[in-house]
């Protein structure tokens, strides 16, 4: 027996207890189910499970769920939802091991985006879309998001976190001075007679949002770099609630949450979508896909409710909440439930998102695009780092390096260069 003071050994029950029980945890079980009521037809959704990819160090499988809400026409959307996944998955280097794979992953998803707004452009399309893209390995889920299709997790626990920013104009001053900055103008829609209406837009063009895939008609200062979010969740698992505007206009986190508890995923969003119709009625297209990620060993039940429900506005992100468990022994040595935030970053400048640290910095190829994945030749490629007013003197290795076509489209992001073409018209 150890005496007062000294450090507690934890039984090898316990131990080989946690052993059993980690192995059968590994990955949770993904249910999920989604609904929609069609008013203008240019929301998409991508709903992949099982998805397999060969590792380093073996094969593993995630999930990828994805939500498009389209403007100004639904071509932006479909080739967001057919390219995107694609294009994230390439801007990862191969043979990384599980953990790698992961740490790399926000920095591909904002790669991932920029390219396929790059592409969408150079198509000459000029609708528009918001994306919500959810990927889930494991325990670890990673959100990418421009516009206002906004994703929640509520916690087994109780605790309702934010896992996406809302990029609309009206209530984001940061992304209306960076707007200012790069050349656009912000404001509402004249009425004439000097009277205003409506929400701030972006002119020209007139998009209320900041951040979208799509929209050349607008200018290039409307950013296709996402807001990127990673968390690494409890093994007690939750819910989790992506929607298009048409939901989040008429009903708040908390009811959407609390409107569907006890349901199954298909059930709970067909509740949460006729909730906020009947709340507002249907002016614009309303889509809700809603995921349970659960424990294995339990039964793909709904979730039950939380004992201490979180109300109000946005509540402390992230916290940690103790488990209870019916066994002493287990409950003594029991680590606590954490929803732990891995990554957080909303930047809108390149050279911030694809810059990485060691030892991310050496996962990626050096002679190669980092939005694009364009071979180049050694002296071929622009540093991210280049006109940086803030940058010391550059060697030919400081990366990452874009090609001369991304290096376009990043100095038109930031200001240093007219976009291309602009046609007024009034979107979203």
């Amino acid at each position: 027996m150890s005496s007062k003071g000294e450090h507690q050994t934890v039984p090898l029950s316990i131990l080989l207890k946690r052993e059993l029980a980690n192995e059968k945890i590994e990955n949770p079980d993904i249910v999920h189910g989604q609904a929609s009521q069609s008013k203008k037809g240019e929301d998409f959704t991508l709903l992949k499970t099982e998805c397999q990819r060969a590792m380093g160090d073996g094969v593993t499988t995630f999930s990828v769920f994805g939500l498009f809400d389209g403007h100004n026409g639904s071509a932006a959307a479909i080739y967001t939802k057919e390219n995107l996944l694609n294009n994230v998955l390439n801007a990862i280097p191969t043979d990384l091991n599980r953990d790698e794979w992961l740490a790399a992953l926000p920095r591909a998803l904002v790669a991932g985006f920029v390219k396929t707004d790059k592409d969408l452009k150079e198509r000459a399309q000029k609708s528009g879309t918001t994306v919500t893209f959810v990927i889930i390995e494991g325990w670890v889920i990673t959100v990418a998001s421009v516009g206002d299709s906004l994703c929640i997790f509520e916690s087994a626990e109780g605790g309702i976190y934010y896992m996406s920013a809302d990029h609309r104009l009206e209530g984001n001053e940061e992304e209306r001075d960076r707007i200012t900055a790069s050349g656009g103008e912000v404001g509402r829609l004249n009425a004439g007679g000097g009277a205003e209406i409506g929400p701030l837009r972006c002119w020209p063009g007139g998009l209320c949002l900041s951040r979208s895939i799509g929209d050349m008609d607008v200018g290039e200062f409307i950013v296709p770099v996402p807001y990127v979010k990673q968390v690494k969740l409890s093994t007690a698992g939750g819910r989790m609630i992506i929607c298009s505007d048409g939901v989040w206009d008429a009903l708040s986190a908390e009811e959407a949450l609390d409107c569907c508890r006890g349901l199954a995923p298909d059930a709970a969003a067909a509740q949460i979508v006729k909730e906020a119709v009947q709340a507002k009625g249907l002016r614009d297209d309303t889509t809700c896909i809603v995921v349970d990620i659960l424990p294995q060993e339990k039964p793909a039940a709904p979730l039950p409710p939380p004992k201490k429900p979180v109300k109000g506005m946005f509540k402390a992100m992230f916290r940690k909440k103790h488990s209870e468990s019916s066994s002493h022994a287990d409950k003594e040595y029991m680590e606590p439930d954490v929803v732990e935030e891995l990554f957080e970053e909303g930047s809108a400048m390149l050279s911030e998102r694809l810059d990485t640290k060691y030892p991310l910095c050496n996962m990626f190829k050096l002679f190669m695009c980092a939005v694009c994945q364009l071979e180049m030749k050694p002296g071929e490629g622009i540093s991210i780092h280049a006109g940086a007013s803030n940058s010391v003197k550059l060697r030919p290795w400081d990366g990452p390096f874009l090609c001369s076509s991304c290096q376009e489209k990043k100095e038109a992001m930031e200001g240093k260069r007219p976009s291309g073409d602009r046609h007024g018209s009034e979107s979203d």
